[in-house]
């Protein structure tokens, strides 16, 4: 086992590398200046030029990335270029929104689609079987933005449950209540499950159909198990591997496809930071915000396979 993290952890290490290079290369051949963009098209050459000199835009881009990728391991990401404040108090700010959206839309994603995957393979070509794979259908063919669109009229317009935007804060001193809060995200994790939990679905489903026509079902069966008790005693843990990857990936989805569903709804996470961000060509916290969304998928990966060591030990073996 420590052999197979060992393996894991530097394959982590080499591909946040590799990772941080390709980030720091594609932002560098992007065309515009930061130093221009703050200081309006009607500054002076000099003053532009002065600009770019203390923020630093003037060295060359192998002594701004060995800066940069100092600065990621001492968690100094440097100074917003339009904001002015420290890049990680900007992320840390907006992260405290868009990690709890994340993580309740990935919620809803998994119980909605574990629930409806199994009930469609236990109803295998049957009326049951083919609803809730109209639905997932339907579902994967919806876009995000527009079915936050939809929920807004009905939910907001309509019924007038919830508010139409907006994020009142999770404490009482930012104007809010936990309550409050989680009320505001709900509408938006929606939004982003539907997608995610049509997809999971239709794999968890073929996952157990996959497995329930194994030899070892037909076996437990022929003894007398029951087909609940073979579902979910001895089924489940052997579909859950492709499952679980796939969770993992859609989890990483997830964080990045909070840039529309932000903007949608009018929340101040870090889709909308890096919406601003891109728009004010702050480079600095484009970059790290990229990063750490590219981390995220990285560190994701490798949670998943250790997961996968757990779930079956088949893979670590084969592995080392």
């Amino acid at each position: 086992m420590g052999l197979f993290i060992l393996k894991r952890t530097l394959t982590l290490l080499l591909t946040l590398l590799g990772t941080s290079i390709v980030v720091f290369l594609v932002l560098e051949i992007l065309p515009g200046n930061a130093a221009q963009m703050l200081m309006g098209p009607d500054a002076a050459p000099e003053a532009v030029a002065e600009l770019a000199e203390q923020l630093g835009l003037n060295q060359p881009a192998w002594e701004r990335y060995v800066h940069w990728i100092s600065g990621l391991v001492h968690l100094d990401l440097g100074n917003s270029y339009s904001y002015g404040t420290p890049v990680i108090e900007l992320i840390a700010e907006r992260m405290a929104l868009t990690l709890p959206l994340a993580l309740m839309a990935m919620a809803i994603t998994t119980v909605v689609a574990l629930a409806a995957g199994i009930y469609a393979a236990s109803r295998h070509n049957k009326i049951g079987d083919v609803s809730v794979m109209g639905l997932a259908q339907l579902g994967i063919a919806i876009p995000n933005f527009w079915f936050a669109i939809l929920l807004i009229l009905l939910f907001s317009v309509q019924l007038k449950w919830f508010s139409a935007g907006g994020f009142p804060g999770w404490t009482e001193a930012s104007g809010g209540s936990p309550w409050a809060a989680i009320k505001s995200l709900l509408l938006p994790a929606l939004s982003l499950a539907v997608v995610q939990a049509a997809i999971l679905a239709r794999i968890t489903r073929s996952s157990v159909l996959e497995v329930l026509r194994e030899d070892f079902v037909r076996t437990a069966r022929a003894k007398g198990l029951s087909q609940r008790a073979a579902l979910y005693g001895h089924v489940l843990r052997n579909a859950l591997v492709p499952v679980v990857t796939v969770m993992g990936l859609q989890f990483a989805e997830l964080m990045a496809g909070t840039i529309v569903v932000e903007n949608v709804f009018y929340l101040p996470g870090m889709g909308r930071l890096i919406f601003q961000a891109i728009a004010n060509r702050d480079l600095m916290v484009v970059r790290n915000c990229v990063m750490l969304l590219a981390a995220m998928v990285v560190i994701v990966n490798f949670v998943v396979d250790l997961l996968y060591a757990w779930i079956d030990p088949r893979t670590k073996a084969s592995d080392i």
